[in-house]
């Protein structure tokens, strides 16, 4: 696990950065709210909301309990500038313990809408949730920001949830408490409080509550189909967009609360696991004394320098997601393969290069297809068939097609069974400035800025036109599948609907263009299809 987050933490903080508010404010907003009135700024035809609590702070005794409701305040609270991260660990080997932007007072979201509405009708909503292997990140980060999405008539909100192990934990004593809340995710249950928040205030702000679109990256996917299959989610959302975040079991899926070796990815349990983390603290109790001890760490304590082991023992101290059989009763696979119905419509896909390694880890090419088992030779013929294939670009490859880009296929067959649409992309395009880094494709996390039409200088390179164009190209898309359930529209490149029988999708190409076309890595995705199925390649 350590070597999986630190690929996928890196990539992404590679193109994220907390965010810097520099246009000039004219005016501002107050509008009503769960709490109280609220404050915002307008720029130009863009307000923007940040900072709104949408559940009280979990601390002290609300530590690890589900997310309890706002606080009112009085008079109109301001909310011009962002609130903390979620409690999160500090880059850098010589970094403080817990990131200085962050706080256990973390659950707020921001909201971005167009400062006049001409039309009569409500507006669609799109909510971002974040990446960042459920261990970093915040809905404040500078690529998230929404004011191009508000351009379009979209009004965006951006969340926080609780990370680490505040946002996964399990301990026996904590199992037995408040008996009728769920226990152990409680980071999805921030991510549902903070979209019933929305389905209960977005009309304040022009936006239609029966027309909201959930999207994410890397573990904000793995959460869009976590909250696809959560039944306490549905009606919370009709569409969804998953960015690079899976599908199958084993990255970033469900541990098993309190059974051991019941699941190949995860033998051990949750709770076992935060046994295992309270006696890195000499913490021996399970009963409430014990619970009572945790509690009273200090939440650069629990954060643990985003330790995922202790370092003295090595035994396993984070849990990641957790089946707890109340709110998470199954994952996403499990779901897609049940005969429950859903008629969520969705857009899905990958990026071509994501990680150079970190979840298929391989010291050669011998190594790397003797991974495949009995299909060793299928699969040194499909991806070196003339023997002169680099080792790196290999490696890249079946981590991209195994952890990314065939579960989002596997994804798009289940949704269109299911009767829902699904609209498939590929993510091929790399800025010029970028390709000394990217050798062999799109990495992970690098569409982001191009989604939300919000591009930064690479290298104190200038911002090239054909990145300008995929940016508002993009943007478009997404925008367009948030307002009508489909993305193509006017002076678009046809964007064909996923079916079964065609496996159509869009790749977004290195030339900047866009083009609707039949799977280009077929061959490569039914190899990890059948592997993965059969047992040969876990």
């Amino acid at each position: 696990m350590k070597k999986l987050l630190f690929f996928v933490i890196i990539i992404t903080a590679f193109f994220q950065t907390k965010a810097q508010d520099q246009s000039a404010i004219t005016n501002s907003l107050v509008l009503k709210v769960e709490g109280g009135s609220i404050k915002g700024l307008i720029n130009q035809d863009v307000v923007s909301f940040k900072g709104i609590p949408f559940a009280a702070p979990p601390l002290g005794q609300l530590r690890w309990r589900a997310p309890q409701p706002v606080n009112a305040w009085d008079g109109i609270r301001d909310a011009s500038n962002f609130g903390k991260d979620c409690a999160q660990a500090a880059f850098g080997p010589n970094a403080d313990s817990i990131s200085k932007t962050s706080s256990e007072d973390c659950l707020c979201l921001n909201v971005w809408a167009p400062s006049k509405n001409n039309s009569t009708k409500k507006l669609p909503v799109m909510i971002w949730i974040h990446g960042g292997a459920f261990m970093f990140g915040s809905g404040a980060q500078q690529d998230f920001s929404g004011e191009k999405f508000a351009k379009q008539g979209v009004i965006l909100v951006t969340i926080n949830y609780r990370l680490g192990r505040l946002g996964f934990f399990a301990f026996p004593a904590l199992s037995k408490e408040q008996p009728k809340e769920y226990k152990g995710n409680y980071a999805y249950m921030d991510q549902i409080a903070a979209l019933k928040w929305v389905k209960n205030n977005i009309t304040a702000f022009g936006g239609d509550p029966n027309n909201v679109t959930i999207f994410g990256e890397s573990a904000g996917g793995v959460s869009v189909q976590s909250l696809i299959s959560i039944a306490s989610a549905k009606n919370l959302f009709q569409k969804g967009i998953n960015e690079s975040g899976g599908g199958r079991n084993g990255v970033l899926t469900g541990r098993p609360i309190n059974k051991e070796n019941a699941d190949s990815y995860y033998p051990v349990s949750a709770e076992t696991i935060g046994m295992n983390f309270a006696k890195r603290y000499g913490i021996t109790e399970t009963d409430e004394i014990g619970l009572a001890k945790l509690r009273a760490l200090t939440v650069a304590q629990i954060i643990d320098k985003g330790q995922e082991r202790d370092v003295s023992s090595g035994a396993t101290t984070y849990a990641g997601p957790i089946l707890d059989g109340q709110l998470v009763v199954e994952t996403a696979q499990s779901f897609y393969n049940s005969n429950k119905p859903s008629n969520v419509s969705v857009m899905i896909g990958s990026n071509s290069a994501e990680v150079p390694a970190g979840f298929v880890n391989a010291q050669n090419k011998d190594d790397l297809f003797s991974l495949f088992g009995k299909m060793k030779e299928e699969a040194k013929q499909i991806y070196d068939e003339d023997g002169k294939a680099e080792f790196g670009q290999i490696l890249s490859m079946v981590n991209t097609d195994k952890v990314w880009a065939e579960p989002a296929r596997f994804t798009a067959n289940a949704i269109t069974k299911k009767g829902g649409n699904a609209y498939v992309y590929l993510f091929s395009y790399v800025s010029p400035a970028m390709k000394q880094y990217m050798r062999y494709g799109a990495a992970h996390a690098s569409e982001i800025a191009y989604v939300f039409d919000n591009l930064r200088s690479r290298n104190n390179d200038p911002i090239n036109e054909t990145d300008k164009t995929v940016a508002t190209m993009m943007n478009t898309y997404w925008a367009n599948f948030a307002k009508y359930g489909n993305p193509n529209g006017t002076g678009l490149a046809n964007w064909p609907k996923y079916s079964t029988a065609t496996g159509q999708i869009i790749e977004f190409l290195g030339d900047g263009k866009a083009i609707g076309k039949s799977e280009p890595n077929k061959k490569r995705l039914d190899l990890i299809q059948k592997a993965v199925e059969s047992g040969n390649l876990h």
